[in-house]
């Protein structure tokens, strides 16, 4: 189906579901690394699996949308054998989304926690920079200005004073700053790549999410060899695995697929609020299964979300038509005069 032929509640319907998908997911994966157990799982093993999940999840959605097992063949030897261009232009995201993660690891290694989250959440004004410059899309004042508060109150939700401590950690602010604005950079550009791609064709969504999961799993692969290639080898690859574990991993494979539905038929934009209402979500329900304290700053953080998400969506004025009247007026004071 064409964006154009998606409805409002369709829409709205991805964005309620991937919000609740995220916001599950973090609190479950916040059990999932804080649970007792004998063993802590890898977690380069899980992104890895979820990367599998996701492939074969778009597989059955591709096969129920060609509807023959010949037709789902003939897809996938056109788009994936036969075209490897294809293949290599999808790859890119999740290259790109590699470095991210690690240049998000450095600057945290270099930079203090509160600098760390103030300066990251400037992902979300350069995914709206990249919008306009990539897609050649406009934002009204209201929408940049709801764009920079959105950014302000995620800051908020997510502060945590800065704590003493006795160690102390040699660090590099010019490396993490550097490290920090690749990182933001990023993250925008690969969205709204990905973006671009799904909606400059009329290709399936499942075959470009076919494309670039087969890229992702090769990228995660290299990931688990890389972090902890001699501790899998050693204790297994679904070593430290539980019932909770497999949940996360499988709300992290919907949400995955949710989110490129969000990005085929809506924008990285809406996909960016969504995570937010998503954090402030989970850090309510951590409160009443953590005993998590919420404070000032977070409750402020929180009503600026909420707030800068109304103010996004509300629809943009159109001044083509007060342009169009003022041209007809000019044009009839010309006639009156003449």
């Amino acid at each position: 189906m064409a964006g154009g032929n998606v409805g409002v509640m369709f829409k709205l319907y991805c964005l309620t579901v991937m919000t609740l998908v995220a916001a599950t997911y973090t609190v479950a994966l916040r059990y999932t690394r804080t649970m007792p157990s004998a063993g802590l799982y890898f977690s380069t093993t899980a992104v890895c699996l979820t990367e599998v999940i996701k492939l074969i999840l778009s597989l059955g959605m591709l096969a129920k949308e060609t509807g023959h097992p010949s037709r789902l063949k003939n897809a996938l030897v056109e788009h994936i054998i036969f075209s490897p261009k294809e293949l290599l232009k999808l790859s890119v995201p999740s290259v790109v989304y590699a470095i991210q993660n690690n240049m998000a690891f450095l600057a945290l290694s270099n930079l203090d926690a509160a600098v760390y989250q103030v300066t990251y959440q400037l992902k979300i004004p350069c995914t709206a920079l990249c919008t306009v410059l990539m897609l050649n899309r406009s934002l009204s004042r209201l929408q940049w200005f709801s764009v920079f508060m959105l950014c302000a109150g995620v800051t908020l939700v997510q502060w945590k004073p800065a704590e003493a401590t006795k160690v102390q950690i040699e660090q590099n602010p010019v490396l993490g700053f550097t490290a920090i604005a690749i990182a933001v950079l990023c993250s925008g550009f690969a969205g709204v790549y990905f973006e671009k791609v799904l909606k400059s064709s009329d290709t399936s969504l499942w075959v470009r999410n076919i494309q670039m999961y087969l890229s992702g799993i090769v990228v995660t692969l290299i990931g688990v060899l890389v972090t902890d290639g001699e501790n899998v080898l050693e204790k297994g690859f679904f070593f430290g695995y539980t019932p909770w574990v497999l949940f996360v991993i499988f709300l992290a494979s919907v949400g995955g697929l949710y989110t490129s539905v969000v990005v085929k038929y809506t924008d990285n934009i809406m996909k960016g609020f969504s995570a937010a209402a998503a954090i402030v979500l989970s850090t309510v329900a951590s409160v009443m299964l953590f005993g998590l304290q919420i404070t000032i700053t977070f409750a402020s953080g929180a009503a600026m979300v909420c707030v800068s998400i109304y103010l996004y969506g509300l629809p943009k004025q159109d001044t083509s038509k007060v342009s169009q009247l003022d041209m007809d007026k000019e044009a009839k004071q010309k006639l009156i005069s003449v």
